[in-house]
């Protein structure tokens, strides 16, 4: 506790790093302010159904990304997801529109025309949620009287471009964050809303187990170890790497290299779990299909069969499909995203080989086998992480809400964020000669 103290004490010693962290938290309290102010021309009073009917499922994870303002029918409803929908985009037509491609290589001034043609993506994805959102609320639960001024134009134009002001709004709080505060700014407006919904996901447990008599105070306690087990499985998933030796010839006088085993050697980290969250990401996304085409083809027996079996994401065959998507996405998006030809191609270039490989096509072909190896086990382990909730629920009868948090995009993000976050806190402190937060800033090594 004493050092606990003492690194608190340091953090705020630096000038710099705690003027970073004092902006962030206060442009998180701003993001959170905005999640509580509901639309203009909504009676507040009438969304008692609408919070209840996000309570769980898919409509629950969406509640719990925006904070809860998706149940509050927030100015903030649409949160930070359309940002995060246009990013991934991008991100993908990159691999097929030359244009983009070239960004990739101008560097900084290609970067940002990138993060421009984001921006714009963002709003045109704004556009099209925030009528359907505002439609929509009718079917989850808000009466036609909650609608002061009705769901006319005079209510629906002006609430419109409200929510897109509110996304763009986030998006520009989340990039402050990332210049001027500390972390990633999206990612921690995204950790900070589903934090948010937690304390009352607690609750409902906590009350369920202790007024039904089902397993009382001792079940708690039980459910806790397992949280905490299950977060500590998450960091090893996050902070694995293979690492593989690199030899870099050493120079010689004459400006050539001398290619011998003295030169200096260092270590390529690929990581067990290169794609990070993106593979349950598109998985979820997917996933709203087969209920989807259940409910377009429900007069037959196989489609009635797929919409309920789909509608429950806690179901077994929902599931086993959401597992098979995510093994498949892993490797998918691992390999659009970590580039073994380049980084071999890098590797030659600056006089590095691999012991035992050569240089060039070779070592490429070295790194994407260690990417498959690797890859499996870290797909494996992501897929079994994304289940978990249902697992759970099943097993452990845990409440709906509360099995989110054991699994799953949203505590695979509230510890990544936090580990990106305590190693940017911890280079600050040792940049200044004082012990950081971590014992050690090494990454896990996995064999």
């Amino acid at each position: 506790m004493k050092k606990f103290i003492e690194t608190i004490s340091n953090i705020w010693k630096i000038e710099e790093l705690r003027n970073r962290i004092l902006i962030t938290l206060g442009l998180l309290l701003v993001y959170r302010f905005g999640a509580q102010v509901v639309l203009p021309g909504i009676d507040t009073t009438q969304l008692s159904q609408l919070t209840s009917n996000t309570e769980s499922g898919i409509l629950g994870i969406l509640n719990a990304f925006t904070g809860g303002a998706f149940a509050n029918a927030s100015v903030f409803a649409l949160g930070i997801m359309p940002y995060i929908s246009a990013s991934i985009v991008v991100q993908l037509m990159s691999i097929a529109i030359p244009y983009l491609q070239k960004l990739d290589k101008e560097g900084e001034s290609g970067r940002k025309t990138k993060n421009q043609i984001t921006r714009w993506l963002t709003i045109a994805i704004c556009i099209v949620q925030a009528p359907t959102y505002l439609y929509g609320l009718g079917a989850l639960g808000v009466p036609d009287s909650a609608f002061v001024l009705g769901k006319g134009l005079d209510f629906i134009v002006p609430s419109v471009i409200i929510l897109v002001t509110g996304c763009v709004f986030a998006m520009w709080l989340g990039e402050r964050i990332t210049d001027k505060g500390i972390g990633n700014g999206i990612s921690l407006l995204i950790m900070i809303g589903i934090i948010a919904t937690m304390p009352q996901a607690f609750l409902q447990e906590f009350v369920s187990r202790t007024t039904n008599n089902t397993g009382g105070l001792m079940f708690i306690l039980i459910e806790v170890i397992v949280w905490f087990l299950v977060i500590l499985a998450s960091v090893l998933l996050v902070m694995a790497v293979r690492q593989i030796p690199v030899q870099y010839a050493r120079r010689t006088a004459s400006g050539g290299y001398e290619k011998n085993v003295m030169g200096s050697r260092q270590y390529i980290p690929l990581k067990l779990n290169a794609s990070g969250v993106m593979p349950i990401i598109f998985a979820q996304a997917i996933m709203f299909a087969p209920s989807l085409i259940g409910r377009t083809f429900n007069n037959t027996a196989a489609g009635q069969w797929m919409e309920v079996q789909f509608a429950d994401i806690f179901g077994w065959a929902y599931n086993i499909l959401f597992a098979a998507l995510i093994i498949i996405f892993t490797y998918f998006y691992t390999a659009i995203t970590v580039p073994t030809n380049k980084m071999a191609d890098d590797l030659k270039r600056s006089g590095g080989f691999v012991p035992g490989i050569r240089p060039g096509k070779e070592t490429a072909d070295y790194l994407d086998k260690i990417m498959s190896l690797i890859t499996f086990p870290g797909s494996i382990f992501l897929a079994l992480l994304a289940v978990l909730p249902a697992i759970v629920v099943k097993l452990m009868d845990v409440q709906s809400g509360w099995a989110l948090f054991y699994g799953g995009t949203s505590l695979l993000i509230m510890v990544g964020v936090a580990i990106d976050t305590v190693q940017q806190v911890n280079s600050y402190l040792l940049n200044r000669h004082y012990d950081g937060l971590m014992k050690t800033g090494k990454n896990r090594k996995v064999a």
